[in-house]
């Protein structure tokens, strides 16, 4: 439970940073789901803003925090409704904090602003629901660029904004680098939902059509010549929810050297990389479906020197490889592709 606790209390962190370019290869699906699936049980979301900015006035903060929710609002089945009334309880509530704010000293996995520059913003995954902005920095409605006047750079309130609001949603960041979600979307001034976003948010929250003409306009051909427009409004009725098939992260047949453990959900599953011929502990990294696990996921995945161990279930389902390397070669290489024993029917 406590390990649990944790990954719920865990903040999504927006820093303002400057990344290498990445490969560009067959577009695949790149959000992340959190591994808990933690997401909001009700689709009429509401929010408040319980303190504002120093820089930003309040008509533009909320107008900018508005068209941030709007984004979202436009893929999903999701509304959005500010809470003006200061006694009045909401779902996501948003603050513009200095240093120490809120639980940051204490807790261990808060992490407290660090001034000018540097962490933007970070956001709690729902129920937690709370979205926290650096008050040192100069927020505006509008693109972010550089002042020279001023020597600072300006935020855009609305970029930022929509990131977080994605993590509060339940959304992860996304290895896509034209996404909203991506890590580094404020450097490269990605203001927009793309494909990739769309796919997650939708993943988490289903589809629908928006309007009851749906059907008229689908018969006059609009799927096909307003396909923009029919996504937005009628994405069920179009086909349009979600990735095509051959991008859904289906389970695929391994290849021949893979080793396949059928375990039913819930069981913990342990690998260890290497041999007991290793003189001394060799050095290892571990990937699941290609990518590389760079750290724990506690309650699901722990990751410790040359140990795996895996609580099964549909997020944690894939295949798992493991990598000895010695003077930088890799010298050799064992997977395993866990998968779920299907549950069998009750009978009540």
């Amino acid at each position: 439970m406590r390990s649990l606790l944790l990954l719920l209390l865990l903040p999504m962190v927006m820093m303002k940073m400057k990344t290498s370019g990445s490969r560009r290869g067959t577009r695949t699906r790149r959000y992340a789901i959190n591994p808990l699936g933690h997401k909001w049980t009700h689709h009429n979301v509401t929010y408040r803003i319980v303190k504002f900015p120093n820089t930003l006035n309040v008509e533009d903060t909320r107008k900018a925090i508005g068209i941030a929710f709007t984004k979202w609002s436009d893929v999903s089945p999701l509304t959005f409704t500010e809470v003006v009334d200061s006694n009045a309880t909401a779902d996501i509530s948003i603050g513009f904090y200095t240093f120490n704010h809120t639980d940051c000293w204490w807790s261990p996995l808060h992490p407290c602003f660090d001034g000018l520059n540097g962490e933007l913003a970070h956001a709690f995954l729902p129920p937690r629901g709370e979205i926290h902005f650096d008050n040192h920095e100069f927020w505006i409605l509008g693109k972010s660029r550089f002042s020279w006047k001023q020597g600072v750079w300006l935020n855009d309130l609305v970029q930022v904004a929509a990131h977080e609001i994605g993590h509060a949603l339940g959304l992860w960041h996304s290895r896509d680098p034209e996404a909203l979600m991506h890590p580094n979307a404020t450097y490269t001034g990605q203001r927009n939902i793309a494909q990739d976003d769309v796919w997650g948010i939708q993943r988490l929250y289903g589809c629908s059509d928006k309007k009851r003409v749906c059907d008229p306009w689908a018969r006059l051909g609009f799927c096909e010549r307003r396909k923009t427009f029919m996504r937005k409004n009628c994405p069920r009725r179009c086909d349009l929810c979600f990735e095509p098939m051959d991008l859904v992260a289906t389970p695929t047949s391994p290849p021949a050297n893979v080793k396949i453990k059928m375990v039913p959900r819930g069981k913990v599953v342990g690998f260890r990389c290497g041999t007991k011929k290793n003189p001394s502990p060799p050095k290892v990294s571990w990937y699941k479906d290609s990518e590389q696990i760079l750290t724990s996921i506690p309650g699901y995945i722990v990751m410790k020197n040359r140990d795996l161990r895996i609580l099964a279930n549909e997020f944690t389902e894939g295949t798992y490889t493991c990598r000895v390397h010695q003077r930088g070669d890799i010298v050799s290489a064992n997977s395993w592709a866990i998968r779920l024993k299907p549950e069998l029917p009750s009978n009540s």
